[in-house]
């Protein structure tokens, strides 16, 4: 394929279905729809009406311990001040790293409120911060996520990346491999309390996005997905590798299939046996666990 065929590539829902669901019965089908339609209501007017709430004529968040806590009850008085002084600064520096219609449409916000969110498994041990902003009015909301980035896990082994913030090579890492990437997507840094430079990227804390639930599908199904999933990360590395070297190296056996076979259920055994590890340690009281949230 030809450079701009592989640049403008991409996968829809309704592409998805005519080029890959010739196996998916109509209860599938209609799953997949009912997915779609929800992925497509979670925005930012989604997610207002959820995680927060009027008081005096004014936009709050809702206080949801541990997952999402408001910052005027995370921290005393003084520090949330400071807290809040330096997002409103990392803010402002943020506006920067975007494209200049981006950042037009940015300064049509206002920051209200600001919260402290739980990251999800694959980004424990990271800080995470919510910004509410409000527009127009308050049907006109705005919700930023500023998630905390970190070093690439590969630097060990192959140097120092050649970005001198690791939010930047996040965020330049998701606009090359992603078809559609979030317009708010930005990056800064922050001074913790601590005293500590930490590396942020921006986002919406929601845009549009869904998962597939792997546990009601058919074998047949399951076949599908996995080949939207090979298709989507061949086109990530399409995009942002060479992709003919890649194409010559991989050829035409099995070889590869094979690999991510057999490392997907050594990690699954390994995934088991870390669970089975941590409910152990939350049994003998060496971790705390809150459940069910």
């Amino acid at each position: 394929q030809g450079n701009l065929e592989v640049w403008y590539a991409r996968l829809d829902v309704d592409g998805m279905r005519s080029q890959f669901g010739g196996d998916a019965d109509a209860k599938t089908r209609k799953r997949v729809r009912k997915g779609r339609d929800k992925a497509l209501s979670r925005d930012s007017e989604q997610a207002f009406g959820k995680l927060t709430k009027t008081v005096d004529g004014k936009a709050r968040f809702i206080s949801q311990p541990p997952l999402m806590v408001p910052l005027a009850e995370l921290l005393p008085p003084e520090k949330a001040h400071e807290v809040e002084a330096s997002l409103h600064e990392m803010l402002r520096g943020y506006r920067e790293s975007l494209p200049d219609d981006r950042r037009i449409l940015l300064e049509q916000y206002e920051l209200v409120d600001i919260a402290h969110k739980v990251v999800g498994v694959g980004s424990v041990g990271t800080r995470c911060w919510v910004l509410l902003m409000i527009g127009r009015d308050l049907g006109d909301p705005l919700l930023l996520q500023v998630k905390q980035a970190q070093e690439s896990v590969l630097e060990p082994y192959v140097g120092a990346s050649e970005f001198a913030n690791a939010g930047a090579r996040a965020v330049a890492g998701q606009r090359l491999m992603q078809a559609v990437s979030d317009i708010f997507l930005g990056w800064n840094r922050m001074t913790s309390l601590e005293g500590e430079s930490l590396d942020y990227y921006f986002r919406q804390l929601r845009d549009g996005k869904g998962s597939a639930n792997v546990d009601v599908m058919t074998s047949n199904v399951m076949n599908v997905y996995a080949e939207i999933c090979g298709w989507t990360l061949a086109r990530a590395h399409a995009r942002s590798g060479d992709r003919v070297a890649l194409a010559a190296y991989l050829g035409t056996s099995s070889a590869l299939d094979k690999a991510i076979v057999s490392f997907s259920e050594d990690y699954a055994d390994q995934n088991e046996l870390d669970h089975s590890e941590l409910v152990r340690a939350i049994d003998d009281g060496r971790i705390h666990a809150i459940e069910g949230v």
